[in-house]
């Protein structure tokens, strides 16, 4: 006799195709991995007591560990899958988004915006907008960033369910919610402090397993000659493999783009406003020990966030060269084919044997956990202290907002199930994701900035900047999906392609955000010096590192992203 419980889950558990099997020891290697960041949880869950130990990690984390923390916060199944199918679909282009937009922004936070952060002992990036502007801008940001982090959190369910459908057969219904669950139940018990260590180990279990795939690939084409040669052969193009030169018309490059809006739309509007005001990173960096420390972990982030193209942009170049047949965007899938979304785990089915696999799975499965992680704790963060507490439930007691928090975690991963299936309707994760940077986070940027460097900027001001920023993002995006021909206007070129869309929208959402506050700024009344206290330039005393060796200084690992940012440029021009 078969309990109903048993027979459900191998309905649920199997599936018609499957590209590979695992091997005990790859199955061994996963149960570990499960039971270790499980393990982790329960052995957390005795320090977080406070609502500020389970919603900033009792502000304890040296610099190494929070830049670690920031950047695998970020290095999710979005990055992972995401930019392997952007790179299959627009070429080498796509390390764009790690290189211009990686040094600038991440550098600029550290310096320049962090302080502000730190200094004010806020919690959120709503929370430094209610500080700034009141209660307005802080409940618009709030609410649309807790939205945005719900639909951040879907792809990552989706992309994981797709790896194990593609490589292991499995139902993607099974696949979603036993991975969900999990981290439902580890960011519940032990809060972000369970967050930043998981992202730390998962940190290591990333690389150690994606390194696979490039490793092996570069070996079978002969390194970077042999692999450009391949696609050359392929495509009858070097477009794919250049990352500066074919920027000179839209017309000349895959993705459709000009240089202009990689420099501007991208590294101006997209990168700074997504490193520097989403809450899901910028939390790790506020949970630092100190100022100092606070300033080092996205500057310290950089340098690796600079070398993760090796795990992400390499495999989908080695897919153009290797796989034997042409992949489809998701909106085009048909029985028989595999989109651009499934590149990295077709490539991991082509490398991985016994135990590799078990390794590579796990480095996947990581990745989905530590993305999700991070949307989740940024969420239940943002809900509790900027929507629950100053609108729901007012002056409650500090263990009752520790309570509410953990609900919102389990509350936050169910919704971001619901999610999960928005990703099938567009061509890549990436575009999708590019999508809500467009609408949430460039006019947020704008928004904090002018608050950070502008004392005349006004609570109404920032308010209808925002809104402004917000709303005319989304009407750009609703017309050229209603008119596809106007992406002429958003993009300046009919040779425009999605991503470009995306970069430019992004780079006009933060002009008219800019521009609404200024104008409206000057017409009503701003907050007193007194007031702008520890929040904005020339009404702020910084601490100073006069008694640090300018080697351990912010300043001078700085500087040296910045060389190594240039070599990159011209290796690759």
């Amino acid at each position: 006799m078969v309990f109903p419980c048993t027979l459900a889950v191998a309905i649920l558990w199997q599936s018609p195709s499957k590209l590979i099997l695992l091997a005990p020891s790859d199955l061994l290697i996963i149960g570990l991995y499960f039971a270790v960041v499980l393990g982790i949880g329960v052995y957390l869950r005795r320090y977080t007591n406070t609502s500020n130990d389970f919603f900033m990690a009792g502000r304890e984390m040296t610099a190494w560990v929070a830049g670690l923390s920031f950047l695998s916060a970020n290095l999710g199944a979005i990055e992972l899958m995401g930019w392997a199918a952007s790179t299959y679909q627009y070429g080498i282009l796509a390390a764009h988004f790690y290189w211009i937009a990686a040094f600038p922004s991440m550098v600029f936070l550290g310096l320049v915006m962090m302080p502000f952060y730190y200094i004010s002992k806020t919690h959120s990036v709503p929370g430094y907008l209610q500080l700034r502007y009141g209660e307005a801008a802080r409940a618009l940001s709030g609410i649309s960033f807790a939205f945005m982090t719900v639909l951040m959190s879907g792809i990552n369910m989706y992309a994981m369910a797709l790896v194990m459908k593609v490589v292991l057969g499995w139902n993607i219904h099974f696949s979603i919610w036993v991975s969900s669950l999990t981290v439902a139940v580890y960011v519940a018990l032990g809060g972000l402090y369970s967050a930043i260590f998981n992202e730390v180990l998962q940190f290591f279990l990333i690389w150690l397993g994606a390194l696979i795939i490039p490793i092996l690939g570069m070996i079978e084409v002969g390194g970077w000659r042999g692999l450009t040669a391949r696609i050359y052969d392929r495509l009858h193009t070097n477009d794919y493999v250049h990352l500066w030169s074919t920027l000179g018309s839209f017309s000349t490059n895959p993705m459709g783009v000009h240089w202009t809006g990689i420099v501007f739309g991208l590294g101006g509007a997209i990168a700074c406003g997504y490193w520097t005001t989403d809450f899901l990173v910028v939390q790790r960096a506020m949970a630092a020990k100190d100022l100092r420390s606070a300033q080092l972990a996205p500057i310290i982030a950089s340098y690796f966030k600079m070398i993760v193209p090796l795990i992400v942009i390499l495999p989908g170049l080695l897919g153009l060269a290797v796989l034997p047949y042409r992949l489809v965007p998701e909106s085009a899938m048909q029985p028989g084919l595999h989109s651009y979304n499934e590149v990295l785990p077709l490539m991991l089915a082509r490398y991985a044997g016994p135990g590799l696999l078990g390794l590579g799975i796990t480095a996947l499965i990581a990745g989905f956990m530590s993305g999700m992680a991070g949307n989740v704790s940024a969420f239940a963060t943002v809900w509790t202290y900027d929507i629950y507490q100053p609108y729901i439930r007012k002056g409650m007691g500090d263990a009752h907002y520790v309570r509410a928090g953990r609900w919102c975690t389990i509350l936050g991963v169910f919704l971001s199930i619901g999610t999960a299936y928005f990703v099938t309707h567009f061509k890549s994760i990436m575009d999708y994701m590019q999508a809500l940077v467009g609408f949430f986070i460039s006019p947020l940027f704008g928004t904090v900035l002018i608050g950070m460097v502008w004392k005349r900027a006004t609570p109404k001001g920032g308010f209808w900047g925002l809104l402004a920023g917000t709303g005319s993002s989304v009407a750009m995006y609703a017309a050229v999906k209603m008119h596809p021909a106007w992406i002429r206007y958003v993009a300046l070129s009919p040779d425009a392609k999605d991503m470009a869309e995306n970069v430019y929208r992004a780079l006009w959402s933060l002009l008219i955000c800019i521009a609404t506050t200024i104008v409206v700024s000057l017409f009503t009344k701003p907050k007193t010096e007194e007031e702008l206290s520890g929040l904005t330039w020339g009404a702020t005393m910084f601490p100073k590192n006069e008694h640090l060796p300018f080697w351990k200084t912010p300043l001078f690992w700085a500087g040296g992203v910045a060389v190594f940012f240039g070599i990159l440029q011209w290796a690759f021009w």
